[in-house]
């Protein structure tokens, strides 16, 4: 009997040890459960998120399955006090193992399982822990439970195996989220002590690896005492583990936790309007029309302009993996290469942020009170802002959301007017207050709004974009997504065509204001000055005082149809602009970053060049799948380009933009021009260097929003500013290698006005003029 026992025994140790070998030897294999491909378990890495460079080899940001702005750091970039506090804390013999500690998992077994003592200690290593976070899936049934642990087992020896010690401690900090949208070590030790990882001090380290146990548990935030009782565990560890003396482990404890908070997300950080445009850009479908609603078909068509003639658009979807599927942005641990310079675009947001919400926005917010409609103009009625401000009511989530749910309109129209506890936002910080949802929409409708980009006219290369002020409150982006009149800076596009057609800076035209029939109807264009009236003027000295009588004069000796083709030649593809006489004074709607790119003509020999984004995109495994070039037309002839840099560069020097020499000190060779439409509603700068050409548009949300004083709503006050700021750092970071003494390719022998010329002109102008 005795014997048969024994027998027994070893038959069914032999039995559960041979189960055991061929359930680990399936799993290995991946004939049971989950196992990620070899090629997978190499490459671990490839899960982040895709990486986004700048072209100073800057990571700017990442596209993250779950929107975290995620940035892996190496193991050198660590702070040893990180390192000390994961393997003291997590895993005290993580150097001695290969993925799996036995002795730690036998006590976890014995002391937790069979005993009960909850203070035992876990089993888990630092690499099964990874393991964990980067291959397990929710498990759904007992049988997927009872696989999990294996499962884990095998994919962490596997990690041993392809990796080094200092590998996985760099691939566990990194993939961790420590709450708050800390997702990674670097975004960690940014969000709660504005540092970088290598710098944080022991007790920061220690209290950042105190979260890994469970980051809303000892949520620093919400629980500093927890949290600080935790960070004293780690440090005990610690000074268990050598890592601190007694003396240390004493100082260390008894210091307070002290916090430099500020939460982050995927839509912080530098270029974020840039970054969410380029994830869109990237992952657009093919346009189908059905998809777009009756109201916004031209966004069908320029949609459809972009998926044909630029390999940005859509790249996702136009692209496969070896696999056959479209790429991820998500998933697929993509590196894409920007044309962006992280400086440039600091100097960019700073510019547009000094000038709009220091200077601007506090000048706007004066005049406000004094307005009974504000933040709207004067110019309006009641009824008329009620409208605007019902139409803002219904577009809002909140309505939708409700309106979805089953409330009637009044109960709709009751919540809206109900005051509630909100936090809103403002420049110097975020909000407390009692508002209700309707005072809400007017309250950030009184933000002013911007939107700059800075393109290489040689390349199109899009140095800086910035899409408007804070993209965490107001995501609608102002250089490629909004489109406002774009007034005065469509004039040299006007006098590009009379130069094509003959016209030279030096011809006279008559500085008076005259009716036209346009289709049957009198048309009298307005002037703001009337200096020099009734006087023959120069075309030259016309664009630089931004003339309309001179824009209206020129328009009727040339072809509206011409204007308008030679408008799609400089790239502005809005589908709606009609031949008119008054289009010379720029009513249509266009991009910041369509009119940026029209200006490199300029600067560029007559040759516009589209913008470029993106130089590279390369997979996770370094191969470059993708590069992109520079996509050029000439719009312009050489000389015509000659003839508008000296038209453009009056502009500068004795017209609208003249501050730029004498309030900012420029010196070198600049073109530019101002624009403002009617009432003020939209304000514009485009300027350009030999080497750089930058554009800003400044407005309300809506055109009924502005300043109804000229001299602060104008172009040249809220506009120019902007680009003046910008690129006074940009010439005076020598790093960057602009040249503030740079001057145009014209031919040192080009005569823009040649006497004859003149005086033929001249004749005929008089004849009409009579």
């Amino acid at each position: 009997m005795r014997k048969k026992l024994i027998i027994f025994l070893w038959s069914a140790i032999a039995t559960v040890v041979v189960v055991v070998v061929v359930v680990f030897a399936l799993i290995w294999n991946g004939a049971i459960g989950y196992m990620p491909d070899m090629e997978d378990l190499q490459n671990p890495i490839s899960r982040f998120a895709t990486q986004i460079y700048s072209t100073d080899g800057k990571v700017i940001g990442t596209w993250n399955i779950n929107k975290s702005n995620r940035i892996p750091v190496p193991y050198s970039k660590l702070s040893p006090h990180l390192v000390h506090a994961l393997v003291a804390t997590e895993d005290e013999r993580f150097y001695e193992h290969s993925g799996i500690d036995f002795y730690a998992l036998g006590r976890a077994i014995i002391k937790r399982g069979i005993l009960g003592q909850t203070s035992a200690g876990g089993g888990s290593t630092i690499t099964q822990q990874l393991a964990k976070q980067l291959y397990s899936h929710p498990v759904r049934t007992t049988a997927e439970r009872l696989l999990q642990k294996p499962i884990e087992w095998v994919i962490a020896i596997k990690l041993e195996r392809y990796f080094t010690k200092e590998e996985i401690i760099a691939l566990y900090l990194n993939y961790f989220d420590f709450l708050h949208g800390a997702v990674g070590i670097k975004t960690a030790a940014n969000t709660y002590f504005n540092k970088e990882p290598k710098d944080l001090t022991v007790n920061e380290a220690a209290t950042l690896i105190g979260l890994c146990k469970n980051p809303s548990l000892f949520n620093p935030v919400r629980y500093h005492q927890r949290c600080t009782e935790r960070r004293n565990v780690v440090l005990a560890q610690m000074e268990k583990s050598g890592y601190l003396s007694s003396s240390e482990f004493n100082n260390f404890k008894s210091d307070s936790l002290v916090l430099n908070f500020h939460r982050t997300d995927h839509k912080d950080g530098t270029a974020a309007y840039f970054r969410e445009f380029l994830r869109r850009y990237m992952t657009a479908k093919k346009p189908a029309i059905g998809e777009y609603p009756e109201w916004n078909k031209k966004q069908y068509v320029l949609d459809s302009l972009a998926w044909e003639t630029d390999p940005l658009y859509g790249w996702c979807n136009k692209h496969r993996k070896k696999n056959g599927q479209p790429y991820n942005i998500y998933t697929d641990g993509l590196k894409v290469y920007t044309t962006i310079d992280s400086r440039m675009q600091k100097y960019a947001e700073e510019a547009v942020y000094a000038h709009v919400a220091r200077y601007l926005q506090p000048a706007f917010n004066a005049e406000n009170k004094k307005k009974p409609n504000a933040p709207f103009t004067d110019q309006l009625s009641s009824k008329e802002v009620n409208q605007i401000m019902k139409k803002a009511m219904v577009q809002s989530d909140r309505y939708r959301t409700m309106k979805e749910a089953g409330f009637s309109e009044e109960e709709i129209l009751a919540s809206f007017h109900k005051p509630v506890d909100m936090t809103v936002y403002a420049y110097h910080g975020d909000i407390d207050t009692i508002m209700t949802p309707y005072d809400s929409i007017r309250y950030y409708k009184s933000f002013l709004r911007s939107g700059f980009v800075s393109m290489d006219p040689r390349t199109g290369y899009v140095k800086a974009y910035v899409g408007g002020l804070d993209f965490s409150h107001f995501q609608y982006d102002m250089v490629m997504g909004g489109r406002r009149q774009v007034g005065s800076t469509i004039k040299p596009f006007l006098y590009s065509l009379a130069m094509e057609n003959g016209f030279s800076p030096c011809d006279l035209a008559p500085n008076v204001q005259k009716t036209y029939i346009v289709a049957g109807k009198r048309w009298t264009p307005r002037n703001s000055s009337h200096s020099r009236y009734g006087q023959m003027v120069t075309l030259k000295w016309g664009l630089a005082q931004s003339n309309n009588w001179i824009s209206a004069y020129l328009m009727s000796k040339l072809n509206p149809n011409q204007f308008v083709e030679l408008l799609h030649g400089f790239g502005i593809n809005n589908p709606d602009i009609h031949p008119s006489m008054s289009l010379c004074l720029g009513p249509c709607d266009v991009s910041v970053a369509e009119m940026v790119s029209a200006y490199t003509a300029f600067a560029n020999n007559g040759i516009r060049c589209a913008p470029v984004f993106v130089t590279r995109i390369e997979d996770n495994e370094g191969n470059v799948i993708s590069k992109f070039q520079p996509r050029m037309n000439e719009v312009i002839s050489s000389e015509s380009a000659y003839k508008m840099i000296v038209e453009l560069m009056a502009v500068v020097d004795e017209g609208t933009g003249r501050r730029l020499r004498f309030k900012y000190g420029f010196e070198g060779e600049i073109g530019g021009k101002t624009g403002t439409t009617n009432r003020n509603s939209d304000a514009w700068f485009i300027g350009f260097t030999p080497e750089l050409v930058s554009g800003c548009w400044v407005g309300g949300e809506d055109r009924d929003i502005h300043f109804d004083s000229t001299q602060m709503g104008q172009g040249a006050t809220m506009a120019l500013p902007v680009w003046a700021y910008y690129m006074t750092r940009v010439l005076r970071d020598g790093m960057l290698g602009y040249n503030p003494t740079a001057t145009f390719d014209v031919p040192e022998d080009f005569n823009p006005c040649k006497k004859e010329e003149i005086e033929d002109n001249m004749m005929e102008i008089d004849e009409v003029y009579e």
